[in-house]
């Protein structure tokens, strides 16, 4: 039978090999044909990451 209460291995915290941990959240509106081919990349959020990163870094 299993454990009611779950798996007590999911109630770590999830390690990172990153220099700054992913504290925050960043909520934006886009079409349906953006969320698509955003979805269909092999790590979506990585990817979101990384194309804000590449913006932000052509600007300074």
């Amino acid at each position: 039978m299993p454990n009611p209460k779950g798996n007590p291995e999911n109630l770590e915290p999830i390690k990172s090999e990153r220099d700054k941990p992913l504290t925050e959240y960043l909520h934006l509106r886009v079409t349906k044909e953006m969320k698509e081919e955003v979805k269909a990349k092999d790590d979506p959020p990585e990817f979101c990451r990384e194309a804000i990163q590449e913006k932000l870094d052509r600007e300074k």
